[in-house]
């Protein structure tokens, strides 16, 4: 069981976690409201995030790991070797 907490992760490392997982950017927050989608092939509906908050809400982080159907402890080991 990790000890590490989903909470003050920072937008812009959650940002390249959601790339090696092989998402993609649809959507930049160029137009109103701020939320960028990413989406991967295989996944019924995208992912939304907020733009304008970070760190990322831990509520939004286990929203999407679930969604991705990844773990706590696999979602670490990735992020923790993002530069």
């Amino acid at each position: 069981m990790s000890t590490k907490k989903l909470s003050n992760i920072p937008l812009k490392k959650f940002r390249k976690f959601l790339q090696i997982e092989g998402l993609i950017l649809i959507k930049d927050s160029k137009g109103r409201g701020g939320h960028e989608k990413w989406v991967k092939q295989g996944m019924k509906r995208p992912i939304t995030i907020q733009t304008h908050i970070s760190p990322v809400p831990e509520f939004i982080v286990k929203q999407i790991l679930r969604h991705l159907k990844i773990s706590k402890e696999s979602f670490f080991e990735k992020f923790d070797r993002i530069k």
